[in-house]
Order: structure tokens, then sequence, then C-alpha cells
């Protein structure tokens, strides 16, 4: 079975993250190794949020069939954990492109 690379990319930040910022990348190469790119960080909640689905994706499963996005493409889209609404902190939400 064949592994694929998943780019994560920051595409919105609701609140105040003190980790991440528009635009920022990270890599999840061969379905487990954590490369950094654009990003300087990374948040633990951001990884609790792609822990249910980063194998799947890795595994070439689609996005559309997880319920991850509502488009035929390769692309998924997931939110970290933290309700920034109570907690003052910052929600992003990812886009994880499986790189073919």
């Amino acid at each position: 079975m064949a592994t694929y690379n998943l780019c994560v990319r920051v595409i919105e930040v609701i609140g105040n993250c003190p980790v991440f910022q528009k635009d920022d990348t990270f890599v999840i190469a061969a379905g487990f190794i954590l490369e950094f790119t654009q990003a300087s960080a990374i948040c633990l909640h951001s990884l609790a949020s792609l822990l249910p689905y980063y194998v799947a994706l890795s595994h070439g499963i689609h996005p559309v069939s997880i319920g991850l996005n509502k488009k035929d493409e390769n692309k998924a889209y997931v939110q970290c954990l933290d309700p920034c609404k109570f907690t003052g902190g910052g929600t992003v939400v990812f886009e994880v492109e499986v790189l073919r």
C-alpha cells in the first residue's frame, strides 16, 4: 500500500493562537514523520485534532469518505481543539493536502 505525504496548512486563525499564524505549514511524511516547513513550532492541540485522521489520509483514504471535505478533492479540513470563545486562545483551521 502506498503512503502519501500530508501538507498541513493553517488557513484560518480564530482568536489569538500563540503558536500558529495563517499560512504556516508542516508536513507529515511517510505516514508518521513530522517535518517543519514554515511553522517554527507545533501545538499539541493541533496534533490531537489530526491524530484520528492522519493514518487514513496518508494511506489514500479519500477525505470525502471520512467526512473531512464535501468536495471531490484531495484536501481535508480539521480544526484544533481549543474552544477560543471560552479560553481566550485561538482556534486554528487546517487544510490537509494529500500529496500524491
